[in-house]
């Protein structure tokens, strides 16, 4: 059996990786949650995709989850009639649209654009590459000078540093795409742009509207989410370092600490926490990546991130499945590592339930006292997987739920390993025995492997780690495979 990667790999799907053998392979290459971006194609294309990520998880005996990632109010470069140049001091014009009426005009997909910005505003394109400045506006018309060109194509983005969009985080085409989700049951929603936590308590609001139940993972990628970081942390399900936009609204030089601080109060209140985009970007057209890349990744998982994602390098990059397989060798290569800390609590926010707590202690605790090759998880709400993952523990955590869905959200934590087994167990010798066949079958487990069973047994403290165990695996069994 292949080695478990404890950090989860996260893969963009887009035209180089849209078939199902390709998404196979994707998975097969080390990753265990795809992302759809909502920005790019359509409804039907997104929910073909979803039917088609399913079928490989279900072929291939693997919890895949998906990741919905919202558009929110991202501006973009409408649909130009073709690629325009844009050369360093001349005079470019911009105007609300979608459509190029005008060849002269450079159509935005955001009515309000004209109202946000002022003379000598700074004006970003296409993820920071070209550069202009406003020099003066209209009613419908802003006239602005190229500082750093290059050919701009249609539908990139556009960012205006340090202004508020006067659009909600969750755009009307948004709470589409929310109600998308739950009829296609999406696992996780990412929310773009979020600003502060009444962001997060809109989006859910929505999805408890639809009859959802579908984990928010908010995206920080603005100024004034950085600002208000510990209360969006809070009303969320998870958080993604999203550095793109991030990198253009705070300037780049400050995104590695203010990376380092998302991921430190992530694992604090025990929330997943995703760190994304330029990981391998040479890769999208170059088969291996930069020293800088690698060490980027590296620095990412000793600085405590539970995932790291792919984006344009799988979307539509000519070596997605050599990315993967990169990003797969550099987690590998870290976990290994004497310099990466294992078992060991970072110092929580808020302890919610102390015998819990404690409990997990413990089971870390015996990591360095006895030889044990796994943590077998039991878990109906995911409780005891999360507060084991944020220990870092030096073994995998298995973790056994009955459900599905929990199977698959569990995928996103790091160094968690969800099987799909019967959790109302009470232990008894013909329990234990049907208990070690299926871990024999179906992971890397021996006869006379020990390993330590805890988790929550919902007859006695429901949704609360409430049991621990030290258990050898029986010399009875015959190992077989699947």
């Amino acid at each position: 059996m292949e080695p478990l990667i404890k950090t989860k790999v996260i893969a963009t799907l887009g035209p180089a990786t849209s078939e199902k053998e390709q998404i196979i392979k994707l998975i097969k290459s080390g990753v265990r949650i795809i992302r759809i971006n909502s920005s790019h194609e359509t409804p039907e294309i997104h929910k073909e995709r979803i039917k088609l990520i399913r079928e490989a998880g279900k072929e291939l005996n693997l919890h895949i989850p998906v990741l919905l990632d919202l558009q929110g109010p991202k501006i973009r470069v409408g649909n130009l009639k073709e690629d325009k140049e844009l050369i360093d001091g001349e005079l470019i014009k911009l105007a609300p649209g979608m459509e190029q009426e005008d060849p002269e005009i450079i159509p935005v997909d955001y009515s309000g654009i004209v109202n946000d910005v002022e003379p000598d505003d700074m004006i970003l394109l296409d993820d920071g590459k070209l550069e202009i400045q406003v020099k003066s506006k209209t009613q419908t018309v802003i006239t602005a000078k190229i500082i750093n060109g290059g050919i701009l194509k249609k539908r990139k983005g556009l960012n205006i540093p340090g202004t508020t969009a006067s659009i909600s985080a969750v755009t009307e085409r948004d709470v589409d795409f929310i109600k998308f989700a739950i009829e296609n049951q999406v696992d996780f929603i990412a929310l773009s742009f979020v600003r502060t936590r009444e962001d997060i308590v809109k989006a859910k609001k929505y999805i408890n509207e639809f009859g959802g139940d579908i984990p928010v993972i908010a995206k920080i990628e603005k100024p004034q989410a950085v600002d208000n970081m510990n209360s969006i942390i809070v009303a969320s399900d998870g958080v993604m370092v999203a550095r793109g936009d991030l990198g253009i609204e705070i300037s780049p030089e400050k995104v590695p600490i203010v990376q380092k601080r998302i991921i430190t109060e992530a694992n604090a209140q025990r929330k997943e926490v995703i760190t994304a985009t330029q990981m391998l970007e040479t890769m999208i057209v170059q088969p291996t990546p930069t020293r800088a890349e690698t060490s980027d990744i590296a620095n990412a998982i000793m600085d405590g991130t539970d995932a790291v994602m792919l984006s344009g390098e799988t979307a539509v990059g000519k070596f997605p499945y050599k990315a993967v397989g990169m990003m797969r060798a550099i987690s590998e290569n870290v976990e290994n590592s004497s310099l990466y800390n294992s078992n060991r609590f970072i110092k929580p926010k808020e302890i919610y339930d102390m015998d819990s707590q404690a409990l997990a202690t413990a089971v870390i605790r015996m990591l360095s006292e006895v030889d044990t090759k796994a943590i077998v998880a039991f878990t109906k709400t995911g409780f005891t997987a999360r507060i084991l993952s944020k220990a870092k523990p030096s073994v995998p955590v298995i973790t056994i739920a009955e459900d599905e869905k929990l199977c698959r959200r569990l995928n996103l934590l790091w160094g968690v390993f969800p099987l799909l087994f019967d959790c109302n167990m009470n232990f008894s010798e013909e329990e234990l025995k049907g208990l070690d066949e299926c871990l024999i079958q179906k992971t890397f487990l021996n006869v006379g492997d020990k390993i330590i069973l805890t988790g929550g047994q919902f007859y006695l403290i429901p949704g609360r780690t409430n049991f621990l165990r030290l258990h050898q695996i029986g010399s009875t069994v015959t190992r077989r495979r699947d």
